[in-house]
């Protein structure tokens, strides 16, 4: 919200409104890892509490609740009756709402018919519950001056939350952190942390992607402190020049309470942990760190993924580390090049895939030994790019494809297809979101920067993708110029100005979808000026993959960079006649990840949402005791 400093009452009224997609929340902020010295033991924390595990949860209907006055809110609430689920974890693979599946249109389409940026009268909302107690560490911190925040890492559609009764924020975008500050809420012994997940908002109408319906919160929630002086962001460009065969780092750092500290000392060492380069300056609110030529520094690409680690200290007055921030850089250089999109000097083709968070049995909570299986998979099958249709993944997804060398686009948690597109791709102009509508540009336009923040430092990553099938319009502009004001050097991607080429402006690369290798070849034959991409080609999603040698041929001409293949694997639910909420009727089967060994068959549910659970006991006559 902009112009708005704190907000300490809920309103329902975000859920329609466009303008508000966050209240409260942290600013967005690189996710590179802090430590700081635990008083007591000496010891280096990395100030971090997990609060995954077994939470508590209701499913209502969004009429039966008044959020302003909603009992569950409130720290003596007895939850007793509430369902036991598993965070990270979605509802509908937890037996508490249905699945759904749907493609073009929206999930509601057919039953309701709301005009944007209204919300289907059959909403859901998960009131979810847990009880913690803050760690040493995160206590230590918070006493000591610092703060604490509580992120959650993924939740679908949009949240509320309260801490011990208060009121902490709201967050749409659950594909990207939503951190508030809760430093003055939390007290000795136990606290509580109240969520109200909302099945939809007016975010949903930017979010049709093409995949299995599933919300909650599903991915991980956490603690996190930070020491009263602290590294909130970095910024880094690490570069590598294949004509002088020389490195150079360039770090902008925001650094909160600088004041207090003395100098920052930053440290490159190579993968041994020998010492490469280090600097020392003054601590400043925002810090520049430069190394002008490096010698003896390799390149970093898919082939050969080198990777250097930047740990940078912040020193007091008398001389004590008071906190050390680490980050793994890859020196590389991704550039358009004379129309040819190029790495380290050399032209590069994708041999990709796009690729949905996804497993079977946890739907898109995935597990770090998942994202390995996928990064290894690839790496064994000649596959060397990734789209992450269509939203940014978990952070631990970035580190293996630095570590392991996989070439990304990062795609920005968008897609409108219903909005503007019936079935059959039959265009309605007059309905487009986001188009041209001021009113969704800020929601756009932190979507990407939320994901741009997070992803940064990442060497895989090479292109920023503004979203996927939400046709175009200025507010695309505006995203586009929002990239590159931050990002000057890596290009941006964006199909959907194949529907209206008065928009060609706002992608640097050619990309399209499904185009046959003749159409692509005129292309390349009329002295194009972008590069092309096939963000998405030969459609693999339940069927064999024919005629690639038509698309690989096309490799002669030197503007053809490659393409992405739909899509890296099905997605599949597996199905239980017994489980609750599983599908009463399963009518195909699908391919799943390769590691699982499980019998299954695919769940095809119908789009109908769960019909209204009547509650344990109504706002009024619920008990409250203290805890």
């Amino acid at each position: 919200m902009t112009g708005v400093t704190h907000v300490d009452r809920a309103s329902q009224a975000w859920l329609t409104d466009p303008t508000v997609f966050e209240v409260n929340r942290t600013p967005a902020h690189s996710s590179h890892k802090w430590y700081a010295r635990d008083p007591q033991s000496g010891q280096w924390s990395d100030l971090k509490q997990s609060l995954d595990g077994e939470w508590r949860v209701e499913v209502v209907q969004a009429a039966d609740i008044n959020l302003e006055e909603e009992p569950a809110t409130a720290e003596s609430f007895d939850d007793s009756s509430f369902e036991r689920i598993q965070v990270p974890g979605h509802l509908q693979t937890a037996g508490l709402m249905n699945h759904k599946y749907v493609n073009v249109q929206y999930p509601w389409d057919g039953h309701e018919n709301p005009l944007e940026p209204n919300i289907p009268e059959n909403n859901h909302v998960a009131l979810y519950r847990r009880k913690f107690t803050v760690s040493a560490p995160v206590a230590n911190a918070k006493q000591a001056g610092g703060s604490v925040s509580i992120v959650f890492h993924g939740m679908a559609t949009a949240i509320y939350v309260w801490v011990n009764g208060a009121f902490v924020g709201y967050g749409e975008d659950g594909f990207t952190p939503n951190e508030f500050d809760i430093t003055e809420l939390l007290h000795d012994g136990e606290n509580v942390v109240a969520v109200a997940c909302y099945e939809y908002s007016s975010a949903s109408w930017l979010e049709d992607q093409d995949f299995w319906r599933l919300h909650g919160l599903f991915r991980s929630v956490e603690l996190a402190a930070r020491p009263h002086v602290h590294i909130e962001n970095t910024q880094i460009e690490a570069d590598w020049d294949p004509e002088a065969g020389t490195a150079s780092l360039d770090a902008a750092l925001t650094v909160l309470n600088a004041a207090d500290a003395a100098t920052v000392r930053a440290t490159l060492k190579d993968a041994d942990g020998n010492t490469v380069w280090q600097t020392t300056g003054d601590a400043e609110a925002q810090t520049a760190i430069s190394s002008g030529p490096l010698q003896g520094i390799a390149p970093w690409s898919a082939e050969s993924p080198t990777l250097y680690e930047l740990d940078v200290d912040v020193i007091d007055q008398a001389g004590d580390v008071i906190e050390c921030t680490s980050q793994k850089v890859g020196f590389r250089r991704f550039r358009i090049e004379d129309g040819i999109l190029t790495i380290n000097g050399k032209r590069i083709v994708f041999k990709g895939a796009d690729r949905h968070e996804f497993d079977a049995e946890r739907g898109r909570a995935i597990t770090e030994q998942d994202m390995i299986d996928d990064v290894v998979f690839c790496k064994r099958h000649n596959i060397n790019s990734i789209r992450t249709s269509h939203y940014p993944n978990q952070e631990r997804w970035y580190e293996l494809c630095d570590e392991y060398g996989i070439y990304l686009i990062d795609e920005a948690n968008l897609e409108a297809h219903g909005s503007w597109s019936l079935p059959g791709d039959v265009l309605t102009e007059d309905t487009i979101v986001p188009g041209s509508k001021r009113e969704w540009e800020g929601a756009c336009v932190d979507r990407v920067n939320s994901m741009m923040r997070r992803d940064y430092n990442h060497p895989s990553v090479l292109i920023w993708s503004l979203g996927n099938e939400s046709y175009v319009g200025d507010v695309f502009r505006a995203m586009y110029k929002h990239v590159h004001d931050i990002d000057p050097n890596r290009p941006v991607h964006y199909e959907g100005v194949t529907h209206n080429r008065d928009y060609d402006d706002v992608t640097d690369i050619e990309t399209r979808m499904y185009s046959h290798a003749d159409e692509i070849e005129k292309y390349l034959k009329d002295d194009p000026k972008k590069p092309y991409l096939s963000c998405e080609y030969m459609h693999a999603m339940g069927n064999s993959v024919g005629n690639m040698d038509e698309y690989t041929a096309l490799e002669r001409y030197p503007k053809y960079q490659g393409g992405f293949i739909w899509d890296f694997i099905d997605q599949a639910i597996y199905a239980s006649p017994t489980a609750p909420g599983a599908c009463a009727t399963a009518e195909t089967s699908a391919t799943v990840r390769p590691t699982t060994s499980s019998p299954a068959t695919a769940c095809c549910s119908p789009t109908a949402s769960l019909p209204p659970r009547p509650r344990k006991s109504s706002s009024c006559t619920r008990t409250s005791t203290s805890t």
